[in-house]
């Protein structure tokens, strides 16, 4: 097997894969390998500019930074980006190419394979080793056939497999011997070793179940991660750990919308991190009291998700925060409701038509066939502060609100304000990544506490955090020996 190449898999989604690649790649990088990260498939609704001017997961970004590289799209050349529960934008190579159902795509994986091997060839033509992470589970039988993203990649290129199972969620054993049931026999024997994540408790408890483990598989345990309990990486998709309330009597409160297909909800950890403040992640609106400032965030299906903010009560709660003296902000799609109509007339997101927004803002939006993609630095009209992040849309937004901008980046004028300046809206994301944006906008809206987290200190401190415990606790020379075939059971560290 080709042991430049190296795979991390799960038995599940959220497993920890996209930390243990982060980590794997560091742990390189600080022995001066040049390594990269390299995702085949990926199904994410938060994304990342690269630096060629395309699109890729968000979790392959950070991954990048763990090696010390600038994001680039050949280290995730097919991003699928769900826009209904039946059909998503297919992205290859950074740029989206049409919507496809599942079973349209299913017919397209043979041209998307392709692009994953020459992206991959690339790389391993570039880096002295490669980290692939997997998408789901392995195990997933319905989607085995054209398989580009588990075993059917690792087969292909002939690359070793790690197999990592979250005991925190319960079943680890069961999860991972279950996994290597359902896998063909030369995709069994190419899984090298198993990792099992976010373990806490007593480690003598744990050692019963690893010895029968590796007797009832003949693989060894690479490594038991601890659970990290503040640890910190921008999530590649999930908002499982967002969905909760962070209050505390007499903070600054923030509510943000969450609707079926929000999108780079990333913006927002630089806020749930502020210790000033309680932020809100919401699908339905509270049925009392109010909010010092709504967020309305990025969509992946704008007009859809505007329909569900009214079925589900969102605009009798908008206007009421407004009548209290509330302030509002939209981001990207959030901004694009904002305003008077959005118009799709080339079926961008859906059925073409058009649909009236929320007329908060003397704006109207009409969706294109092209994708602006770029990553800019500007200054804040508010207080003339510095502003980094990057935008991601299909759509173009004027009128006359467009005559009094948020800011202006690279030159030129973006986003809108109301007249009363209760209201603002932009295209950019990441706009709180930098402290003193973030402290910006936080002021604009009546908060007087200036302690903004600094969000690309932490990611990087997330970073080291997960590989310092993946130094203490894995076992590279086990890693090595099985790499070789030559596994032999040894007593091992339990971190």
């Amino acid at each position: 097997m080709k042991t430049n190449t190296l795979m991390v898999q799960g038995t599940t989604s959220d497993a920890g894969k996209s930390a243990l690649v982060t980590a794997l790649c560091r742990y390189y990088q600080r022995r001066g390998i040049k390594v990269a990260p390299f995702k085949p498939q990926n199904m994410a609704l938060n994304s990342a500019v690269t630096v060629d001017g395309g699109e890729i997961g968000r979790a392959q970004a950070v991954q990048a930074a763990a090696c010390g590289l600038e994001p680039h799209t050949d280290m995730n050349p097919v991003l699928l980006k769900p826009n209904s529960d039946q059909t998503a934008q297919v992205i290859v190579h950074g740029k989206a190419l049409k919507n496809l159902s599942a079973v349209q795509y299913h017919t397209y994986k043979k041209q998307a394979q392709r692009a994953v091997l020459e992206s991959y060839q690339r790389l391993i033509g570039q880096y002295q080793k490669v980290i692939v992470e997997g998408a789901g589970s392995p195990a997933e039988i319905n989607l085995r056939d054209g398989d580009i993203a588990n075993m059917g990649f690792a087969e292909t290129v002939d690359c070793p497999v790690i197999l990592i199972a979250d005991i925190d969620r319960g079943g680890v054993f069961a999860h991972i011997v279950g996994t290597l049931e359902l896998l063909s026999e030369s995709e069994r024997d190419r899984v090298v070793g198993f990792v099992i994540n976010r373990f806490r408790g007593d480690p003598a408890l744990l050692q019963p179940g690893l010895d029968w483990l590796e007797q009832k598989t003949g693989k060894p345990v690479l490594a038991v991660l601890p659970y990290l309990p503040d640890f910190y990486l921008e999530a590649e998709d999930s908002l499982a750990g967002k969905l909760h309330n962070k209050q505390e009597p007499g903070q600054f409160k923030i509510i943000v919308p969450v609707w079926p297909r929000i999108s780079n909800h990333t913006d927002f950890d630089p806020l749930l991190l502020h210790a000033g403040l309680s932020v809100e992640l919401l699908k339905q609106p509270p049925p009392q009291g109010g909010a010092d400032l709504l967020i309305l965030p990025g969509s992946k299906s704008v007009r859809d998700d505007l329909g569900w903010l009214r079925q589900n009560g969102w605009q009798d709660f908008i206007n009421r925060h407004l009548r209290y003296g509330g302030k509002v902000l939209g981001i990207c799609g959030g901004y694009q409701m904002l305003g008077k109509q959005i118009h799709d007339p080339h079926g961008m997101e859906g059925a073409p038509g058009s649909s009236a927004g929320l007329g908060l803002l003397d704006i109207e939006t009409t969706l294109l066939t092209e994708k602006c993609l770029k990553r800019t630095t500007g200054i804040f009209h508010l207080d003339q502060s510095a502003v980094s992040g990057y935008e991601i849309h299909m759509g173009r937004t004027s009128g006359a609100d467009t005559g009094r901008p948020l800011m202006q980046l690279a030159g030129q004028d973006e986003g809108a304000r109301s007249a009363d300046d209760q209201v603002i809206g932009a295209y950019l994301h990441g706009l709180f990544d930098l402290p003193e944006a973030c402290d910006s906008i936080l002021t604009w809206a009546g908060c007087r506490q200036r302690n903004a987290v600094d969000l690309k200190s932490l990611r990087e401190q997330g970073i080291n955090q997960i590989t310092d415990a993946l130094e203490r606790c894995f076992d590279f020379s086990m890693l090595e020996k099985a790499l070789e075939g030559r596994f032999i059971k040894q007593e091992r560290t339990v971190c």
